[in-house]
């Protein structure tokens, strides 16, 4: 893309490699333009935001802003993914792909702020990520320009970047013996490289980061209690707290036992497959929880239209569409199929596992009455014969026909 006209662009930096690298790239390649460093908090690694603010200006960024997106990450964008029952091809809980629209949509809000003409990001060409950032740029700034580094520069491995780094006396971190790829948030921690880029082989210990080996958890079960008010955790053990720090108890609690974890291959955007060990042990329990509070409250084709439309939002959501109106419309209908999901649920985490072993909600639709084996007085066998005869009615005539020819 033409340099000329971008003064001020708005960097979505981590203080890892690639940004480090990122911020005298954009200098040297954009006219000498000013960089301003975006840090979103959004629940990694204490450590990884000690000193990044420092990191950025030494890296030549003019300034550094650090906003804490915590809470608003879990209450606005994970909480309502989950409402919906979105799995990614079944198995993934969108950890990377939840954090993607928050912190794009922060970065806009900064550009805007401080008169910056471009907003810059550095995701691979690869990957999903440079797809779900700049849908959101276009979404919600379409006037400000995109520069993506890895789609421009020819700096093309970790050596090279370590290299260029050292030639320009900036520091970093970084070294050739830090193989993993990992992406940390409040939510979950994902790994990929190394020793996973072949299908073929078993991931290492140091493939997992958050859990504790299920084989190697306590022998003992642990039972937590989940509240669930429409379709939201709103309390563990029966302490009421805000959606970030009821992941937090939950990512504790689960993380001792080996709960969460996934090792799995998926389909990205791009048309490649990636390998990757995945950790959510907060969030599995939360799922868990969900579902057991819709099995007693939704209705069959209730549940049913629940599911269709998780399914649907795992996708918009991978897709990096969070702005889209049919993101919008899916939430609405989840929202409206949440509104009698309350209840509590009883947990029990062991090597791995979070099972619901007790389950209760004022609205459940589950009746003992009704489902005993033993003597009822409220339903009539005889009636089923007449149901039965109605549903296959359309079978039956067909049949019939056949007969006739």
């Amino acid at each position: 893309m033409s340099t000329q006209n971008i003064k001020k662009i708005v960097l979505a930096y981590s203080g890892g490699l690639d940004t480090s690298a990122i911020i005298p790239w954009l200098k040297e390649n954009y006219g000498g333009c000013e960089v301003v460093a975006f840090v979103a908090d959004i629940g990694q690694e204490r450590s990884d935001l000690e000193g990044v603010e420092k990191k950025a200006l030494q890296s030549g960024a003019s300034e550094c802003h650090v906003v804490d997106l915590r809470e608003e990450f879990i209450s606005d964008y994970v909480y309502p993914v989950l409402q919906t029952g979105a799995l990614y091809e079944g198995t993934y809980l969108l950890g990377t792909s939840m954090a993607r629209p928050i912190i794009a949509k922060a970065q806009v809000e900064l550009a805007l702020k401080v008169g910056a003409d471009a907003l810059c990001h550095g995701a691979t060409g690869k990957g999903n990520d440079q797809v779900r950032f700049e849908t959101t740029y276009t979404a919600l700034a379409p006037q400000l320009k995109v520069v993506a580094p890895w789609r421009e520069w020819n700096l093309r491995s970790r050596e090279a970047l370590l290299d260029y780094l050292k030639e320009r006396n900036i520091p970093t971190t970084a070294s050739l013996e830090k193989i993993y790829s990992r992406d940390e948030n409040a939510w979950h921690i994902s790994t990929e490289g190394g020793v996973l880029e072949s299908p073929a082989n078993a991931p290492n210990k140091d493939c997992w980061v958050w859990t504790v080996d299920p084989l190697e958890a306590p022998d003992q079960p642990e039972n937590v209690t989940v509240t669930v008010e429409k379709g939201r955790v709103v309390a563990v053990n029966g302490e009421r707290l805000s959606p970030f720090q009821c992941l937090e108890a939950l990512n504790a609690i689960g993380a001792k036992h080996g709960v969460g974890r996934i090792d799995i291959v998926e389909n990205r955007l791009v048309g490649i497959k990636s390998r990757g060990c995945y950790e959510t042990p907060g969030g599995t329990i939360m799922v868990n929880a969900l579902r057991a509070v819709e099995q007693l409250v939704l209705d069959r084709d209730s549940f049913k239209w629940r599911e269709q439309l998780g399914h649907e939002m795992s996708y918009v959501v991978y897709d990096g569409r969070w702005f889209a109106p049919l993101r919008k419309s899916i939430q609405a209908a989840a929202e409206s199929l949440a509104e009698e999901v309350n209840g509590e649920v009883v947990l029990q985490l062991y090597k791995g596992q979070a099972t619901a072993i007790e389950k209760r909600s004022a609205n459940s639709l589950y009746s003992e009455e009704f489902a005993t084996f033993g003597e009822d007085e409220v339903y009539d066998h005889r009636h089923a014969g007449g149901f039965i005869r109605l549903f296959s009615l359309s079978s039956r005539i067909r049949a019939l026909n056949e007969q006739k020819k």
